[in-house]
C-alpha cells in the first residue's frame, strides 16, 4: 500500500515544554486514519504540522510525495490544491454567504469561470446533504450541524486527495455525529481520498477508522486497527480503551 502521509521521529517544543518526543507514524492512500489520546497529547498539533500551520523542532514530514519541513512555495501550492482542511469550528468567514465561503479556494487557486464556479459548489452543497437554499445564508443562519456540512463542502472544493479533520463530530448531538461519519464513510468511497482525523468521539473509531495513532507519553503509544491496538498491554492503551466507558463496545467484541 502506498503511504500518503509519513512522520519520522518527529519532536515539538514550545520553550521548554516538550509535546512530541520522537514521533512516528504512516498513513496509507485510501484509508481513514485517526490521531488519538489524552488532553494535550499533541493530536491537534501534530494535525497541524502536517498541514504546515506548525513547524516542529526536529524530524520529518512527508505529505503527498512532498517533504513540507522543507519545500519549495511551488510545492506548497501543489499540497493546497490537493488537500482539505476542516476545522473543529467549521471556521467558515462570517462575513461571507455559504456560496462565497466554499468559493474561495476556487478564486485563489484556479481561472475557472463564475459559471463552472457555481456549478462545482452547487454539486458539493449536494454532496454533503444541504440543499440549494444555504447557499445565500451566513453562518450565523446556520445550524452547528450545517455548519460543519458546508466546512466540509468546503475543505471538498478542489476535490482533494486527502482531508484533515480536526474533531469533525465535536458539538454535535449523536444523531448528527452518526450521520456526519457515515456521510464522510460514504464520500470517501465514492471519491477515494484519504483521511486523517483527530477524534474524541469513541464512536467514530468504532463505526469508520480504519486504523489510528494513540499519542501518550509524548509518542506513538500504539499504532494500527482497533482490534490489533485492543490487544495490545500497555498503560496507555489500557487506560483509553479498557475503563468503564471505552470498554462497552470492547466487550462485543468490536
Amino acid at each position: 500500500m502506498k503511504k500518503i502521509v509519513e512522520v519520522k521521529e518527529v519532536v515539538t517544543k514550545f520553550g521548554t515544554k516538550i509535546v512530541h518526543d520522537g514521533v512516528s507514524l504512516s498513513v496509507y492512500e485510501g484509508e481513514i486514519y485517526g490521531l488519538l489520546g489524552g488532553s494535550g497529547s499533541g493530536k491537534s498539533t501534530l494535525l497541524n504540522e502536517m498541514i504546515t500551520l506548525l513547524k516542529p523542532s526536529s524530524g520529518n514530514i512527508n505529505v503527498l510525495g512532498k517533504d513540507i519541513l522543507d519545500i519549495s512555495k511551488k510545492d506548497l501550492i501543489y499540497l493546497k490544491h490537493n488537500w482539505g482542511v476542516l476545522f473543529q469550528s467549521g471556521a467558515l468567514f462570517s462575513s461571507l454567504t455559504v456560496k462565497e465561503n466554499i468559493e474561495v479556494l476556487l478564486k485563489e487557486y484556479t481561472d475557472l469561470s463564475s459559471r463552472i464556479r457555481n456549478d462545482i459548489i452547487k454539486l458539493k452543497i449536494e454532496l454533503v446533504g444541504l440543499s440549494m437554499d444555504v447557499l445565500d445564508l451566513y453562518p450565523s443562519e446556520l445550524s452547528g450541524g450545517m455548519i460543519k456540512r458546508v466546512a466540509l463542502a468546503r475543505a471538498l472544493v478542489m476535490d482533494p486527495k486527502i482531508l484533515f479533520l480536526d474533531e469533525p463530530t465535536s458539538g454535535l448531538d449523536p444523531v448528527g455525529a452518526e450521520e456526519f461519519d457515515t456521510m464522510l464513510s460514504e464520500l470517501r468511497d465514492m471519491l477515494g481520498f484519504s483521511v486523517v482525523l483527530v477524534t474524541h468521539d469513541l464512536d467514530t473509531l468504532w463505526n469508520i477508522v480504519d486504523r489510528f495513532a494513540l499519542l501518550g507519553n509524548k509518542k506513538v503509544a500504539a499504532e494500527g486497527t482497533l482490534k490489533e491496538v485492543l490487544e495490545m498491554d500497555n498503560i496507555f492503551v489500557n487506560k483509553f480503551f479498557k475503563g468503564k466507558r471505552g470498554s462497552l463496545r470492547s466487550i462485543n467484541g468490536k
